[in-house]
């Protein structure tokens, strides 16, 4: 049986990575993009140590922001697209729609690349930022919500492109002929094994309070999910028929830094790991020193919580909890010798 071809886009990032060992595992091919091929030899030999499967793998120099005629190459011959890649800076922008515009344009490019070359189906990557925010800030939302990128104050612009990208998907596969299936996978905060030093954003949370940089915890939480649960949701995103034309939550649960930090103080006791809770406007004052703090202040005083429903009675989705993703990220931190 010949194997069916997967784009996946941002295959060096925490989930692409993942994503593409659980896909080259059950047989499919896999096209890797990445924006530099000089990143090729390193994203291999990290796959190379979770699969023996790395014959399927094969990779394409690629950007978002790319034009559509390079897209149109990229995918020929492709059955499905799994859209992983979105621009996460540590740092803000000064002009948001330096964020915004890459990954509203680079998602319709992929989806036109995807019409023009008859793709079955694609998988796009979204986050709880585009449906739990600008709105209530005490709430269980499910995929019906929308954030609400109007607000300013309780959006961040990385959450507001995540939103107008999956809207933009959303309008598109739905106003053309021809267009392939869409699904999309909402994770919340993901932590989990790192592969590598390079690694996502939301591990940052662990490795500050393993390595001592974060002296006290702001009272907050978000809701977890573990990166291989995620790359799981993608790939039954992939296989399920009735999956075409949905959004699902991709979470297991909401966890306070303070349980966080508990978690690990058990199982690391000889680490200083923090375990006051600073006062809100604390958490304000120092968001001035470190820019990185600010927007977690969007968290402060809030608990926004999902409904996991969906995802896992329509996917079949059993994830691993959120106590094993907090303890895989920390033992990989440390493994690693990141911290």
């Amino acid at each position: 049986m010949k194997s069916k071809k997967v784009l996946l886009t941002g295959i060096t990032g925490f989930v692409g990575s993942h994503t593409a060992i659980q896909l080259l595992d059950k047989g499919y091919e896999v096209i890797g993009t990445l924006r530099n091929q000089q990143r090729q030899a390193s994203i291999e030999q990290v796959i190379q140590k979770h699969t023996t499967q790395t014959d399927l793998l094969s990779f394409v120099e690629i950007d978002l922001g790319a034009p559509l005629e390079k897209w149109q190459t990229a995918l020929q011959g492709i059955d499905y697209v799994l859209h992983i890649a979105s621009p996460f800076p540590t740092k803000l922008p000064k002009n948001e729609n330096d964020l915004i515009l890459p990954a509203k344009n680079g998602t319709l490019n992929i989806l036109k690349a995807a019409t023009h070359n008859r793709v079955k189906r694609v998988v796009m990557t979204s986050s709880t930022g585009a449906a739990a925010y600008g709105k209530k800030k005490i709430a269980e939302f499910t995929e019906k919500d929308w954030t609400n990128i109007h607000n300013k104050k309780d959006t961040t612009p990385y959450f507001r492109s995540k939103t107008v990208a999956e809207k933009a998907a959303w309008d598109y596969v739905n106003s053309t002929a021809n267009a392939p299936e869409l699904v999309t996978i909402l994770p919340g905060a993901i932590l989990g094994p790192v592969l590598e030093k390079d690694f996502g954003n939301s591990a940052n949370i662990v490795k500050k309070m393993l390595d001592g940089s974060m002296p006290a915890l702001p009272k907050i939480g978000f809701e977890i999910v573990d990166v291989r649960s995620v790359a799981d949701a993608h790939i039954k995103a992939l296989e399920t028929p009735q999956a075409a034309g949905n959004r699902y939550l991709c979470t297991n649960g909401f966890l306070e830094f303070k349980e966080v930090a508990q978690i690990l103080k058990a199982n690391y006791p000889k680490r200083k790991i923090p375990q006051k809770v600073l006062p809100n406007f604390m958490v304000r004052l120092f968001s001035n020193i470190d820019p990185e703090t600010k927007p977690v202040l969007l968290e402060l005083g809030t608990r926004r919580t999902v409904n996991h429903r969906k995802i896992k009675e329509e996917l079949q989705w059993n994830p691993i909890s959120v106590k094993q993703s907090v303890l895989d990220c920390a033992d990989s931190l440390i493994g690693l010798a990141v911290v």
